[in-house]
């Protein structure tokens, strides 16, 4: 698992995602106007995924499963793919728990 800083030619160009090690997207973050302002997204998933209480759990209305990570104030800093069953979503925050925490971070900012 690697957290992936990309910027884009949006007017807040700044956004991350948790991507698995066959490249997949894990989690995704919404887009930020500032470089640190995505840096401590990250950071923020980094050190919150370890607990229960910062995950919300959802049912999209096709019937998929995903889920949010939250902020120590309630925040959600970032959404989870969809899943087709609450155990593959269960599985996705279990390798999030033990993967996350220690992820490189990997810029991909143009230039």
């Amino acid at each position: 698992m690697k957290a992936i800083l990309k910027k884009s030619a949006a007017a807040e160009p700044f956004s991350f995602s948790f991507v698995n090690d066959e490249g997949k997207m894990v989690l995704r973050s919404e887009n930020y106007k500032a470089k640190d302002s995505a840096s401590k997204g990250i950071n923020s998933v980094k050190k919150n995924c370890t607990e229960d209480k910062r995950y919300i759990l959802k049912e999209s209305s096709n019937g998929m499963f995903f889920f949010n990570v939250k902020s120590a104030n309630g925040q959600v800093v970032a959404t989870s793919a969809m899943y087709p069953s609450e155990q593959d979503r269960t599985d996705a925050i279990n390798m999030v728990k033990a993967q996350v925490p220690a992820c490189e971070v990997e810029e991909q900012l143009g230039g």
